[in-house]
């Protein structure tokens, strides 16, 4: 009898073990995901030249276009709606926060170093560039992990 109770225990333990190792590994691939989105979104808004300045030789980033074109690689890639909400039948359940959102451009003396503190993110830009934080929360499969949320960070540089 005493075995059988052992037997019953023991196959909790191991269910509940595969359910926490489930959930990281799907945490990490979610963070992955997050992170190679925004990095998409950066990219993309970093290549948004103004084209009057060009004309002029300067290189710079228009600063609206920029964030229309992070905002729709970001959407794109994470699967959000307008309002950074998940689609339905989506994996995310919650908002994409975009925290922060700044372009770099010629009028700031290069190499440009960018530091915020609050999120704690440092990053050096040789030449215009486009810098983006926002939050993302993992939508736990099982109830094994405690809620988790990252503070994504990205930069990109003009490609010239």
């Amino acid at each position: 009898m005493y075995k059988l109770l052992l037997l019953i225990l023991m196959s909790l333990l191991y269910m509940t073990l595969y359910a926490l190792q489930t959930d990281e590994e799907i945490a990490l691939h979610t963070l992955f995901q997050g992170k190679h989105g925004l990095n998409a979104a950066v990219h993309a808004a970093a290549q948004q030249i103004d084209q009057q300045k060009l004309a002029e030789g300067i290189h710079s980033i228009d600063e609206t276009e920029a964030e229309k074109a992070a905002l729709t690689y970001l959407r794109s890639n994470l699967r959000l709606d307008g309002n950074n909400d998940p689609l339905p039948d989506t994996f995310y359940q919650s908002r994409v926060e975009v925290l922060y959102f700044q372009v770099v451009n010629e009028n700031e003396a290069f190499p440009y170093t960018f530091i915020h503190p609050l999120y704690g993110y440092m990053t050096t830009l040789e030449q215009p560039g486009v810098i983006m934080i926002i939050r993302l929360e993992f939508p736990r499969t099982y109830s094994v992990l405690q809620p988790i949320s990252w503070t994504i960070k990205a930069a990109a540089e003009l490609v010239i």
